[in-house]
C-alpha cells in the first residue's frame, strides 16, 4: 500500500514515517518545504493554498493527513478548508482511504482550536474518500513544553485539578498502522496513554525527573473551559490504550540529568 503523510516533519510525522515503513508500506512523505531524505520520498505541497495537492495524492492508495496549524488566524484556512482540499483532490485520484488524526475532547472543550478540528472531521467524513478519524490524547513531548512554558516565571502555574492523558507518539504512529492496515472505519475511534493524571500529579513527577524545587502555584481555570478540563475533557476511557506513561517519558527525557 501506498501512504501520502502530510505533516511529515512535525513531531507525530517523525514518529509515523519509520513505523510506516518498517510495517512495509511505501511512504511519501509531504511538506511545504523540499527535504532531502534517501529514507523515503518527499514531495513539496501545501494544504493552505492548495499547491501540489493533485500531485502529491495521485497514485498513492491512502493518504494519513497529520497537518495542522494550531492557534493561528490561518488556522481555519489550513485545517479546514485546506482538509477540504485535499479530500477533494484525493478523491479525484481515486484514493481509497483518507485518515485524519485528531484531538480527543474536541467535541466537548470549549476551545478556538478544537472546533476547528472538529470542523475538520466533519470534513472528512462529508467527503467524497473512505474514511477513519483517529483521536489521540496529548503528547508527553507536549505536556513537558508546556509544564516548561507555565514555570518560566519560577513556580509552575496551573490549575491542579485540571485531568490530562498522555500518549507516547510512537504508541500513536502504531495505531495509526493498524488502521490503515484495517481500512475505512467510517467512524472515530479514539486512542490515549495508559494513566489519566492531575496536572498536580504530572507536575510533582516532572519536578522529580528534573531535580527541581519549584513550587506549583494554583491557578483555578475559570469558565466552562476550566470545569470541562476538570471533568477529563482531555480524557478517553476507549481501548486498547498505550502503554508507556509519563514516567517513562520523563525517564528518557531527564533520567539522571538533575536538570531544573
Amino acid at each position: 500500500m501506498k501512504v501520502l503523510v502530510t505533516g511529515a516533519g512535525g513531531m507525530l510525522g517523525r514518529a509515523v514515517l519509520p513505523r510506516l515503513r518498517a510495517d512495509g508500506f511505501d511512504v511519501r512523505a509531504m511538506s511545504r518545504r523540499p527535504r532531502h531524505d534517501p529514507a523515503a520520498e518527499w514531495v513539496v505541497a501545501d494544504v493552505e493554498t492548495g499547491v501540489g495537492l493533485a500531485e502529491a495524492v495521485d497514485g498513492v492508495d491512502a493518504v494519513l493527513h497529520l497537518a495542522s496549524l494550531p492557534n493561528s488566524r490561518r488556522t481555519h484556512r489550513v485545517d479546514v478548508l485546506g482538509t477540504r482540499d485535499l479530500a477533494v483532490a484525493a478523491g479525484a485520484a481515486g484514493v481509497a482511504h483518507l485518515v485524519y488524526v485528531s484531538i480527543v475532547g474536541v467535541d466537548r472543550v470549549p476551545y478556538a482550536y478544537y472546533r476547528h478540528k472538529l470542523a475538520a472531521e466533519r470534513v472528512v467524513a462529508a467527503g467524497p474518500v473512505p474514511w477513519t478519524v483517529l483521536r489521540a490524547t496529548q503528547f508527553p513531548p507536549f505536556l513537558d513544553a508546556l509544564l516548561r512554558a507555565a514555570s518560566r516565571l519560577g513556580p509552575v502555574i496551573g490549575d491542579p485539578a485540571v485531568l490530562a492523558q498522555p500518549v507516547d507518539q510512537h504508541e500513536v504512529a502504531g495505531r495509526l498502522s493498524e488502521r490503515l492496515t484495517a481500512g475505512p472505519l467510517g467512524g472515530i475511534e479514539e486512542y490515549g496513554g495508559p494513566q489519566v493524571l492531575r496536572f498536580d500529579e504530572a507536575v510533582r513527577a516532572w519536578r522529580a525527573a528534573r531535580g527541581s524545587r519549584r513550587p506549583l502555584l494554583p491557578v483555578r481555570i475559570p469558565g466552562r473551559l476550566g470545569s470541562t478540563l476538570r471533568a477529563g475533557g482531555l480524557t478517553t476511557t476507549a481501548t486498547p490504550t498505550g502503554r508507556r506513561t509519563w514516567a517513562d517519558h520523563l525517564a528518557d527525557t531527564y533520567g539522571g540529568t538533575g536538570r531544573r
